[in-house]
């Protein structure tokens, strides 16, 4: 059990802290002067993640194993949303990218109901936690255990994971202050999160 723990431990924080679209845009929000939004949207895609495992490893995952068509469709469905939020993230008008001092439920509410959002449609988290469940959780004896410790430690990696890149963003947020740089990052960022979802191409395609 022990061994298997920190084989999935392993596996879940690698899959969650690598370069990715939540990433991308957790920096890109991380970057931003209203506290709570940041952690919120960690929030939000990480619990997202957690149920993209369950889901996965529950009977949904023969209905989705049976139906290739239906898996590739909704993957495609997530790169194209996410290239929509590459070019919005670009295309943005420069006051638009300015940190704005303070705080809102509202805001915060968004935030989080963005990072559900962005993780369900995230090909790369259907690709990761696939992979993971059939690594560690259809093997063993007892799936219905392992699913739940699999689940449980998926969400602690992203919230370690995604969390990260958030600091990062709060990290830069000190550089700033002119709207050259925001421009500027907001056009890497937006290139990253392209490049990201090309990369994913290959592996959704039949």
């Amino acid at each position: 059990m022990i061994s298997s723990l920190l084989a999935m431990s392993t596996f879940a924080l690698v899959g969650a802290i690598t370069p990715g679209p939540v990433n991308v845009l957790a920096l890109s929000h991380g970057s931003t002067k209203e506290a709570g939004q940041p952690l919120a949207f960690v929030l939000g895609a990480s619990v997202s993640y957690a149920w993209v495992v369950m889901l996965m490893g529950t009977s949904a995952q023969h209905v989705l194993i049976g139906h290739p068509m239906l898996v590739s469709a909704t993957q495609w469905l997530g790169c194209l949303y996410l290239l929509f939020l590459a070019w919005k993230m670009a295309s943005a008008p420069t006051s638009a990218l300015q940190p704005v001092p303070g705080d809102s439920p509202t805001h915060r509410w968004q935030a989080f109901g963005s990072g559900i959002l962005i993780q369900a449609l995230n090909p790369k988290a259907w690709l990761v936690a696939l992979s993971g469940v059939g690594l560690f959780v259809l093997p063993q004896a007892d799936v219905g255990a392992y699913l739940w410790l699999f689940g449980g430690v998926s969400l602690l990696a992203c919230l370690i994971g995604v969390g990260t890149w958030a600091i990062m963003g709060s990290a830069l947020a000190r550089w700033l202050e002119s709207p050259v740089r925001q421009r500027h990052l907001n056009l890497a960022l937006a290139g990253t999160l392209a490049l990201t979802v090309v990369g994913m191409i290959p592996a959704i395609s039949p």
